[in-house]
């Protein structure tokens, strides 16, 4: 590789514009592929498999009208004061319009559904009223026929004695007959007037029952309604309306295109008097790529450059050739938006890492062949052996980045593989330009790249006769050390690893409590939309407004509307016993029976402990018993979806993923140390040192965005949880950088070890050699990171923050610290490896040592 490197750095030194004019044409390339691929990005998560995920594929199979994606519009007066009837008639104008608008499924008008509400409640009422009357009727019918009977049962006690007294006195037969004959005729009239009474007395019967089966009903919608008291869709104050939108089209699958046609539509519609905002299921979309915080970024890498490389012109290159990578791998990932899904954040994070990596390798390969210019090497031998030397190094590094990156995949999480991907795009471009462009770069340069002072010196040291022996950079060491290099004392080392450990341990305190979360409309940036829509909700309605729950029952097969409202009834109530429940509507049952849904309105807002232990306690409920109208008992079982359990689901499939994702990269990656270093302890000193920083990074996040610390100056107003994604992603690319610093560290650590110095000397020597590069690096990419922080976008801002302090502690706690300090302390043993690995594994020559041997520099 070494070799190889060589050959394309000399190449690319000597045909300069040949190399640049490839990288322009692959630039157009990487651009027309984007006019012509890009279809727009996805602001929504998801993990395959969740529970939420199964209930919403159940709703789009039996309603489909609530599978769809839905979001809120949020009208508020902006004197405080009740909404007039004009401004109520304008919003309910706007809403009917947004009816006709892309894959808007509908709109709901909040003062009708108000209405419909107090109708509702009044038709309750007015039943009550008129079962009471019907009852009170029936009593009176009641009496009235149990008189009109009494009277019956008088008359016939008379006709019984008369026919007796007749039948008595010994009449003839004829005279008999004659005499019975009325009497006979009148118990005619009395049976008829029974038979009267007794189908009065039936159909009053009748009656009572259907008043019964109605107060049964009524009573059963009166529960219901009771359950549903706390839902509003206008504040008490008529100050504040919410206007709720559905789509057609499911979260995941709806169209940037289709929620900017919504906030186009009521923004370009405005009312006198009254504001509009938007939930972040509505607003939220693709966040700004780059802006003010990455430029001030970018400038303090620039200022960095300038003092390391000593000239403006060498500055100048890294940067240069950083944006053509970042352009590319951007434009080239974007390109295939429209073959797969694409979440917003997956070109941020190619840019973050082409940026931060592009310059970082760039500098290498520059700051080495200086060094030799400095030395009075020939130009174009010189980029050849940076390349190849330096080159190498960052050929293993990069791989090392990718490796970890491309390892996201095995999560088995869509998105979080293709961010991976993305990411690993980003850096495997940064590292090709890294080896070519650069070179050409310096090509063109020639010596111009030194100042006037560094020229002086450089040829100085050419037309010196005595050529000392070359010093190797970027992890070689000078093959006669300075005698003023001494290892650290014993007491140095212990006192810097102590102190080192406990630093990295009290900052990892709090990721002891740290919770995982997608951002909700709290969580964006003061004065947006999604912030002001979710504050004035919060006000309006409660907290529990903005995380409403969608919870779904199953129902047995054949129940008919009676058997459906008491299941509806005995669900709701089995909903309204939990605590932090503030309110349950039954808001759609299925054609066949066979599945209703709920609305359920939470305490507090979707991120809070609330409405996790809510979701959860939900989801644990056995199945719901409710007795059918025929005495039979039924069950439903029940299903929890809405943003908050999408949001938990996510979350939990992430963490789930890290363990193995951890093993799988730190895995991976001790092996190839193992074979880079020729050491056991070196790449466990150099593990260790990570998994101290990592969690100290954790640490630090959760006390910004979840415990709220610094937050007025980072932007953080409102805490919660931390992404949920984060952890993860922090894994893939902090491990990948770390390395970076400890190959360009302990491999000069390791060469003079081999080249006979004392093993506590070969530390200092190394890190000598290294240090000044390593620095400036870690400075560069904290500058880079540290930009993303200014994002509006919580997401852009917690990864922002998360790279940047994981490079700050891993570079200059663990790195120049810890690893130094723990080396020393084991002394040569830090170089052992058993003799049957080290004759199985390859050597791996990455700082290029035999290129350098074969290829004297020429002066």
């Amino acid at each position: 590789m070494a070799e190889l490197l060589h050959r394309l750095g000399t190449f690319a030194a000597r045909r300069a514009w040949v190399m640049i004019v490839a990288w322009v044409a692959i630039l157009g390339i990487a651009g027309g592929g984007f006019a012509l691929g890009f279809k727009g990005l996805s602001s929504s998560f998801d993990v395959p498999g969740t529970a939420s995920g199964e209930v919403l594929e159940e709703l789009e199979d039996s309603l489909p009208d609530f599978a769809g994606a839905s979001g809120t519009v949020v009208f508020h007066r902006e004197d405080g004061s009740a909404l007039t009837d004009d401004q109520r008639a304008e919003i309910v104008r706007v809403s009917e319009d947004a009816k006709g608008l892309p894959d808007v499924a509908d709109v709901i008008d909040p003062f009708a559904a108000e209405r419909q509400l107090a109708d509702q409640r009044a038709e309750l009422e007015d039943g009550t009223q008129q079962i009471a009357a019907g009852r009170e009727q029936a009593a009176q019918g009641q009496q009235q026929l149990d008189a009109a009977l009494a009277q019956l049962e008088a008359g016939q006690a008379q006709l019984e004695a008369g026919r007796a007294q007749l039948e008595a006195a010994g009449l003839p037969a004829e005279m008999l007959a004659a005499q019975l004959a009325p009497l006979d005729a009148q118990q005619a009239q009395l049976d008829a007037g029974r038979a009267e009474l007794d189908a009065q007395q039936q159909q009053l019967t009748d009656g009572l029952a259907t008043l019964d089966e109605n107060a049964a009903k009524l009573e059963t919608g009166a529960e219901l309604a009771s359950y549903a008291e706390g839902i509003r869709l206008v504040s008490e104050d008529g100050a504040t309306a919410l206007v709720n939108v559905s789509f057609t089209e499911p979260r995941l699958d709806l169209p940037q295109e289709s929620k900017d046609a919504i906030i186009e539509h009521f923004e370009s519609n405005a009312i006198d008097g009254v504001g509009v905002s938007f939930s972040t299921d509505i607003s939220q979309g693709v966040p700004e790529i780059l802006g003010v915080g990455e430029v001030i970024g970018v400038a303090i890498a620039a200022i960095v450059l300038v003092a390391v490389l000593g000239s403006l012109l060498a500055a100048s290159f890294p940067i240069v050739t950083a944006l053509v990578g970042v352009g590319i791998g951007a434009m080239a990932t974007l390109a295939f938006s429209g073959v797969t899904q694409m979440a917003s954040v997956t070109p941020i994070l190619g840019v973050m890492l082409g940026l931060a990596v592009g310059i970082d390798y760039s500098l290498f390969i520059l700051y080495r062949h200086r060094k030799q210019l400095l030395q009075g090497a020939d130009v174009v031998e010189s980029i050849g052996l940076a390349n190849g030397t330096a080159g190498n190094a960052v050929v293993f590094a990069g791989a090392t980045v990718i490796v970890a990156l491309l390892a996201l995949n095995v999560s088995g999480i869509p998105f979080l593989g293709l961010m991976g991907t993305a990411g690993a795009v980003s850096v495997a471009v940064a590292v090709l330009i890294a080896v070519s462009l650069t070179p050409a770069l310096l090509g063109l340069a020639g010596r111009k790249l030194l100042g006037r002072r560094a020229r002086a010196t450089a040829e100085a040291a050419a037309a010196a006769a005595a050529n000392p022996a070359p010093e190797v950079l970027d992890g070689t060491v000078k093959t006669q050390p300075s005698r003023a290099l001494k290892p650290m004392s014993n007491l140095h080392a212990v006192l810097t690893t102590v102190v080192a450990v406990a630093v990295l341990l009290v900052l990892a305190i709090p990721s002891l409590s740290i919770r995982l979360g997608l951002p909700d409309g709290g969580s964006e940036s003061e004065g947006s939309s999604a912030h002001t829509a979710y504050t004035l909700t919060n006000e309006a309605f409660g907290e529990g407004a903005n995380g409403t729950l969608l919870v779904t029952a199953d129902l047995p097969d054949g129940l008919d509307e009676s058997d459906v409202l008491g299941a509806q009834a005995a669900v709701a109530g089995a909903l309204a016993e939990n605590a932090d429940v503030v309110a349950v509507a039954p808001v759609a049952v299925s054609d066949d029976n066979r599945l209703a849904a709920f609305q359920v309105i939470p305490a507090e807002g979707p991120n809070s402990e609330s409405t996790d232990a809510l979701v959860r306690e939900l989801r644990e409920l056995p199945p719901v018993a409710f007795t059918l109208d025929s005495g039979a008992s039924g069950e439903a079982a029940l299903g929890v979806a809405g943003q908050a359990a999408i949001n938990i689901d996510i979350s939990e499939g992430l963490n789930d993923v890290l363990p193995l994702y951890l093993a799988v990269v730190v895995g991976l990656s001790f092996i190839i140390m193992v074979m880079v270093f020729r050491s056991l302890l070196v790449p466990l000193i150099a593990t260790g040192g990570f998994v101290l920083s990592l969690f100290a990074t954790y640490g630090a996040v959760t006390a910004v965005f979840q415990w709220g610390w610094f937050g007025e100056l980072l932007g953080v107003h409102n805490p919660g949880p931390i992404l949920s994604f984060l952890p993860v992603i922090l894994v893939g690319i902090l491990f990948g950088l770390a390395m970076d610093y400890q190959l360009f560290l302990a491999t000069g650590m390791r060469e003079a070890f081999v080249h006979g110095a004392p093993a506590r000397l070969a530390v200092a020597q190394g890190f000598r050699a290294g240090r000044t590069v390593v620095t400036a690096a870690a400075i560069i990419m904290v500058a880079v990171f540290g930009g993303f922080i200014a994002s509006d976008s919580v997401m852009i801002k917690s990864m922002g923050l998360g790279l940047a302090l994981g490079v700050l502690f891993d570079a200059f706690v663990v790195r120049m610290l810890l690893v130094p300090a723990l080396m020393h302390l084991v002394g040569g043993g830090a170089w052992w490896l058993p003799k049957w690995l080290d004759r199985i594994i390859p050597n791996v020559d990455v700082e290029g040592a035999a290129l350098e041997r074969r290829h004297a520099l020429q002066h």
